[in-house]
């Protein structure tokens, strides 16, 4: 999902900083993006760890002088962020370690970023930032697909740190929105055939989403067209919620 975002951005013509833990991934993403002719810069990092996120930041505004965007795309949904023990998406299962994992990454990780790029925006009297929650936090899911109770409660979380963010950035002109995502087989949480035919048959529109469909909503609010939306978070699901 992260990668569909910064190659739709790049279209639009933006320079592009990827951080990411796996750095090989990075550098595949940032090759394809070079091939749209957008600058772009790696930083291998974990945006669960403060020190990462500052460095992240600092690295960003030496190449570029500044930041306009920032995107919050970070999810793993069991603690190992896979679907390889099922058994843990069972609140007796899931430890307090994996509970602590999961809201590091998720949630922790969009307070270290906005709270590093805030001083930015808010200096240049402009910014977008836009966070990738999940429809999880509105109707709890945590039976399938890679979620659980701590998923859908980091992504919930998500969703209030961004009314929270508008609040204060607003005098700032700084947008600040969040989208929330149904279930995009493209992502890491694999779904089986069976798990994808069950849920397309819940939807109005009768299909799963796509990567794209979340980069063009990404796209959306970090443009001009947007620029009276904020504290908002876009359901992108299928029709899922309402």
């Amino acid at each position: 999902m992260g990668r569909a975002i910064a190659l739709r951005l790049a279209r639009e013509g933006a320079r592009l900083v990827i951080c990411d833990i796996d750095e090989k991934n990075a550098e595949e993403t940032a090759t394809s993006i070079r091939e749209f002719g957008s600058e772009v810069l790696v930083v291998k990092c974990d945006a669960s760890k403060g020190t990462d996120a500052k460095r992240a930041i600092q690295e960003t505004v030496s190449r570029f002088s500044k930041i306009d965007i920032l995107i919050n795309n970070v999810g793993i949904g069991y603690a190992t962020g896979s679907i390889t023990d099922p058994s843990h998406v069972l609140i007796e299962n899931l430890t307090e370690q994996e509970w602590d994992k999961v809201m590091s990454i998720n949630l922790k990780s969009m307070f270290l970023f906005s709270k590093e790029v805030a001083p930015y925006m808010k200096k240049q009297h402009w910014g977008k930032i836009v966070s990738i929650s999940s429809t999880a936090a509105f109707t709890g899911h945590g039976l399938s697909g890679g979620s659980g109770p701590a998923y859908g409660v980091s992504k919930a979380g998500m969703i209030n740190l961004t009314k929270t963010l508008a609040q204060q950035l607003g005098p700032y002109n700084v947008n600040v929105n969040c989208i929330a995502p149904g279930s995009v087989p493209e992502t890491a949480f694999r779904m089986s055939d069976q798990e994808i035919r069950k849920e397309e048959a819940t939807l109005p529109l009768r299909r799963l989403g796509k990567t794209t469909n979340i980069a063009d909503a990404v796209a959306f609010l970090c443009s001009d067209a947007a620029e009276w939306i904020t504290g908002q978070t876009i359901s992108v699901n299928g029709g899922e919620t309402m």
